[in-house]
């Protein structure tokens, strides 16, 4: 039995591995992996996108493989490049060997040489469908994340449903590399911009919304266990007063984890004025956005009401 024969068993397990999923969502993780389809989670930054990737694959028993989405991503970065440096010693090797033995170099067979597997980088999605070759249903599959595709441009959405339409990469020089069991793939977006409809309709989806009080102390809890419960809860009224505020980058689960750690860390036990003002670095990520916060915040008054 595996995590995905059920959706309660999947939800259990990844709670263990300090990950809580919604009913639904635990349901399209496995349809994502029973079906093969890539999972497309979008929402704001903080709500749990890319960290369900990495439950997974602790849950899973996976390896976990990341492509780290930016402008100007090129296909050498996604899908793979030549070691180039590699390459270069050994056409040295070769020129010496041949120099010392009085003979003259075959250029056709060198260039055969120098395009083996042995001297190609596997990139991230190539890794991945490397990696899920030969894998049975029971066995563990790669989780890769390709993490917020929205910051890539319009071109590697054309390349990566091209990549995942039937799971494989062709590199000219060595063929084809496929794989029939498909890795467990990730996307998450914070919506900077509309993806291609065609990578859509390829991808399951799920849109992560910033979850309620009570599901959210309960994220708390897993996370900073050691933390007192009324400090937890106070946390997450603060946040929720700030999520409600016109903020540039409203704070997500994830600023909640780290202002509650913050709070532990210095044994602060109250969350009153001098306790904000000393981990609000935890919380804000924007200049602008401490006048409005001081403003929210200001007659919190440390009760969590």
């Amino acid at each position: 039995m595996t995590i995905f024969d059920d959706p309660r068993f999947l939800a259990q397990e990844l709670e263990r591995v300090g990950h809580i999923v919604a009913p639904e969502l635990a349901t399209t993780c496995v349809l994502a992996h029973r079906l093969g389809k890539p999972l497309l989670c979008e929402g704001s930054p903080g709500v749990g996108k890319t960290s369900l990737a990495r439950a997974l694959a602790r849950a899973s028993g996976g390896s976990f493989i990341r492509l780290q989405c930016h402008d100007g991503l090129e296909a050498s970065q996604a899908l793979y490049d030549w070691d180039f440096a590699k390459q270069i010693l050994h056409v040295r090797t070769i020129e010496a060997a041949s120099s010392s033995a009085g003979e003259r170099i075959d250029a056709i067979c060198l260039d055969d040489e120098l395009h083996d597997r042995a001297f190609l980088l596997a990139r991230p999605i190539l890794r991945a469908i490397e990696d899920s070759r030969g894998l049975g249903p029971d066995e563990a599959r790669p989780v890769l994340l390709i993490d917020e595709i929205d910051r890539a441009g319009d071109e590697f959405d054309a390349l990566l449903l091209e990549a995942l339409a039937d799971w494989s990469v062709t590199v000219p020089e060595l063929g084809t590399i496929s794989t029939q069991t498909p890795p467990l793939v990730i996307l998450t977006s914070n919506r900077t911009r509309d993806l291609h409809d065609a990578l859509r309709r390829r991808c399951l989806y799920q849109w992560f919304d910033q979850p309620g009080a009570e599901a959210e102390s309960r994220i708390l809890s897993l996370h900073v266990p050691e933390a007192d419960e009324s400090l937890r809860r106070a946390v997450i009224a603060a946040a929720n007063r700030l999520r409600s505020a016109d903020l540039l980058k409203p704070p997500g689960t994830a600023e909640a984890i780290d202002w509650l750690r913050a709070l532990h860390a210095l044994g602060l036990g109250e969350l009153d004025d001098p306790a904000i003002a000393a981990t609000i670095s935890a919380v804000l990520k924007d200049a602008d956005d401490l006048a409005p916060a001081r403003t929210v915040l200001s007659p919190f008054g440390g009760d969590g009401t």
